[in-house]
């Protein structure tokens, strides 16, 4: 309601009525920590540690009596559909939970149970209440039931595969949790997995082996025998058994059991299609996937499946890191070395092609200008891709999904269009960024050329090498285009091998600088959160591209 008074009002609605100055303010401050963990316009893929130092603005509100906003902004973020890093969230309900208002750390630990769909999101939870409380103690009665109500949240079965797939993490076991929240199960099947947890497979026979067990009882017993059985079995045809019977994941294998080719055809049956794809460098080295094997047409045949593709949500960067790394022949630790299988190869190949159906359209005006002032043959820190197959791989992605886009490339005073079809390959992409000869670079052409060409503008996307801003500067240049065009163009920088990147100015609420210090949550930037905020001339939250 815009008649409300600024303190009544909730942060989304905040932004809103902000936009109009596009200035940064706590609110648009919030949002970026609870979206990437950083309060300034710049966004690093490699994740900073978390402390209330970089997080003024969370501090602001919570001090202010707005704790319950907080929480119902993460709450909103997490759960709709963003795209945010989960530590910033539950650094943020940590600092509400201990907060003095009484309200606050009600929401707080109402949402947390939402919020941890996995152990290690709750182990991290616990990892930052111990660290706000510098040692003092934390356990008190709200955590206690915060942490009871998480294990009795689930049923027997859930609780079964989540405590023997994810047993510790960040200093904390279930054994930790179960002891200091003085945990009471609210149901037979949960009591069982406690016994588990705390006593072990010896503590929950001596206790449930003769006793008559109820079906859902029965089946959460079995599964547990099952664990146990698959970590002490010496027979392979057993294992397998056991792994198809019970769906039991890598995770609940030992090492030693994935030397075996027929162990690993049975667990490729269930799993996702991610997970393999991070699995073929070890598959390959192993022989499970040499050539000539019968298993390389099914392997082929379940990472280009398009269904799957969709229903695994699998962003086509995540396709062309895991293909980059399996063409690389070798892990980046250790001495694992393999020969790439040409059919999975030309798989993958066709498996990034394919995903790119799986991208949601913004409807937004892009111009994507790639900076060919340098080479682009380099590797982008922290990675094994090049940076010329970033900037190709990002330029499909959005001329594939976006109607409206522009790709240029830019260097030394010039700007070329470039060509766009759908028929395009990767490579035939980048073939165009590289043959074009170099020179300075001026990160401001791109903005100019789009003004003196007449071309209206959403989003500006530049990729650089670079941090040299030549003559002019973008920041000035974009709010020249702004004045002139009446749109409020947003400007996204990704510095592909430079850090500390000065190019947008930090004051603007609608410019973000991109760090790619490694391409492993390079997908993050599919939502940015620069795009996902409301402006007065677009009412809707925006998305840079998202998947359905």
């Amino acid at each position: 309601d815009p008649a409300s008074p600024p303190e009544q009002l909730s942060i989304v609605h905040e932004q809103v009525l902000n936009s109009s100055g596009r200035s940064v303010t706590a609110a648009v401050c919030l949002h970026r920590f609870l979206c990437y963990g950083s309060e300034t316009s710049t966004y690093t893929t490699k994740e900073c540690s978390l402390g209330i130092e970089n997080a003024l603005s969370l501090m602001q509100f919570i001090e202010g009596g707005r704790g319950c906003e907080v929480v119902e902004e993460v709450r909103h973020l997490n759960l709709e559909g963003h795209t945010v890093r989960s530590n910033p969230s539950l650094f943020a309900l940590a600092v509400c939970s201990q907060h003095a208002d009484c309200k606050t750390r009600q929401a707080a630990f109402r949402t947390l149970k939402e919020l941890c769909r996995t152990p290690a999101q709750l182990f991290t939870f616990v990892q930052y209440k111990k660290e706000l409380k510098e040692g003092s103690g934390m356990w008190g009665r709200a955590l206690r039931r915060a942490v009871t109500d998480w294990y009795n949240s689930q049923d027997g079965m859930s609780l079964a595969q989540a405590v023997t797939k994810c047993k510790h993490r960040a200093g904390w076991s279930h054994q930790d949790l179960l002891r200091l929240s003085h945990m009471k199960p609210a149901s037979d099947t949960v009591a069982l997995v406690c016994k588990y947890i705390t006593k072990g497979w010896k503590g929950v026979q001596e206790a449930y082996g003769d006793k008559e067990k109820s079906e859902d009882l029965q089946k959460v017993f079995a599964y547990l025998e099952a664990v146990e059985k698959s970590k002490h079995c010496t027979d392979e045809l057993e294992l397998i058994h056991l792994i198809e019977n019970y769906r039991l994941e890598k995770e609940q294998i030992l090492t030693n059991h994935l030397k075996f080719k027929e162990v690993w055809k049975a667990l490729l049956k269930e799993m996702p299609v991610v997970a393999l794809m991070k699995h073929l460098g070890k598959l390959t080295a192993d022989k499970f996937l040499a050539r000539g094997s019968p298993y390389v047409a099914a392997v082929c045949e379940r990472i280009q499946e398009e269904t799957a593709l969709k229903k695994a949500k699998t962003h086509p960067f995540n396709i062309l890191v895991a293909s980059e790394n399996y063409k690389r022949g070798h892990g980046r630790r250790g001495k694992l070395k393999w020969e790439p299988e040409r059919d999975i190869v030309e798989a993958l190949d066709c498996a990034f092609g394919r995903s790119l159906s799986t991208v949601e359209p913004t409807g937004k005006r892009f111009l994507v200008a790639v900076d060919v002032s340098s080479s682009l043959s380099s590797v982008a820190h922290g990675s094994s891709i090049s940076t010329v197959a970033i900037a190709a791989a990002m330029c499909m992605v959005l001329t594939r999904t976006e109607p409206d886009t522009q790709v240029v490339i830019f260097s030394d005073g010039a700007v070329a269009p470039c060509a766009k079809s759908s028929d395009l390959t990767l490579m035939q992409v980048a073939t165009q960024f590289i043959k074009t000869p170099g020179g300075s670079t001026d990160c401001a052409l791109p903005i100019t050329w789009a003004s003196e060409n007449d071309k209206t503008v959403d989003v500006f996307i530049i990729f650089t090498n670079n941090q040299v801003c030549g003559r002019e500067n973008p920041a000035e240049t974009l709010k020249t285009y702004r004045q002139k065009r009446g749109v409020f163009s947003k400007l996204i920088v990704c510095g592909m091998i430079a850090s500390g990147l000065s190019i947008a100015d930090p004051e603007d609420r609608d410019a973000l600088l991109w760090h790619c210090n490694s391409t492993k949550n390079i997908k993050k930037l599919k939502k940015s959160t620069i795009l996902n905020r409301h402006c007065s001339r677009q009412p809707c939250a925006v998305k840079l591209w998202g998947l359905k």
